[in-house]
């Protein structure tokens, strides 16, 4: 898992070849305008949802991990409260895999939280199982996606 501010992005761009169209798609797309839906980047290789709402609390936060994506969570704005842990921590599976989603969820306990501020990112890697959305309040959030 990484946790930086979108300025440092530019850091990151050898842990995946696609990591560069997410920092330009995050540079230039307006992110005020950009507050529903999936924008294709590269096809299905590379894409962007934009959720604003209300989240899910604490309580209701589930921890899912992907195995053929990479996330990148980007608060536009609000705070999300995200849980975090290593998918090899995790041992009570809720259901199968689903393939079509590339999604598995848990019923653990995060061993830790933070707080996804704006103008800050996190990537998480099939190895991190995340709880996102775990705010109560309002939030506007922009998660691109990268396929392995």
């Amino acid at each position: 898992m990484i946790l930086d501010h979108l300025e440092n992005m530019h850091k990151y761009l050898k842990i995946h070849p696609a990591m560069m169209a997410a920092v330009e798609f995050l540079e230039t797309v307006d992110l005020d305008g950009f507050t529903s839906g999936r924008r294709e980047i590269s096809g299905d290789k590379i894409f962007a949802l934009a959720t604003t709402g209300q989240g899910r609390g604490l309580t209701e936060a589930k921890l899912e991990y992907h195995k053929k994506h990479i996330d990148i969570e980007y608060a536009v704005s609000g705070i999300d409260n995200i849980g975090w842990k290593p998918l090899s921590r995790c041992c009570c599976q809720e259901g199968e895999y689903d393939i079509e989603s590339d999604v598995t969820f848990f019923s653990d306990a995060p061993d830790t939280w933070f707080g996804l501020v704006p103008q800050t990112f996190a990537v998480f890697f099939p190895e991190d199982a995340h709880a996102p959305l775990a705010v109560n309040g309002l939030l506007h959030k922009i998660m691109i996606k990268l396929l392995i």
